[in-house]
């Protein structure tokens, strides 16, 4: 399911023009208030999904001959209408995972097995 916008257009951030989508015409407000400037939105005939608006867009010459506007039209509608597949990797499979072997309780008999005497040459000379 693809959500769909009633309103679209776009604005410049930082000396680049963004394709903006919207629901609310009050949405200038905010890009305002966010830096943004040369702010053109329009409310669509009906509303619509991304690739639906990005073409409407190029289809009644929203961009008035200003290239930078027809270029960041061109991107949004390349970059959202390629395959989803070729986007995306194919996921990787998940392999199973080993069961964690129960940490084994160390009994008396083991832990003196491992415990060596340490005998040395001081030791041995003991008088007790």
């Amino acid at each position: 399911m693809s959500k769909s916008f009633s309103h679209a257009g776009v604005s410049k951030l930082d000396g680049e023009f963004k394709v903006r989508f919207c629901n609310d015409a009050l949405r200038q407000k905010v890009l305002i208030k966010n830096g943004h400037t040369d702010i053109d939105i329009l409310e669509l005939k009906h509303p619509m999904t991304k690739v639906e608006a990005v073409e409407y867009l190029l289809s009644i010459d929203f961009d008035n001959g200003n290239a930078a506007v027809r270029s960041a039209l061109e991107q949004s509608l390349d970059k959202r209408s390629a395959p989803v597949a070729a986007n995306k990797q194919p996921k990787k499979t998940k392999e199973a995972k080993k069961p964690k072997k129960a940490p084994v309780k160390p009994s008396m008999e083991a832990i003196k097995a491992k415990a060596k005497p340490v005998v040395t040459a001081e030791m041995e000379d003991a008088p007790f």
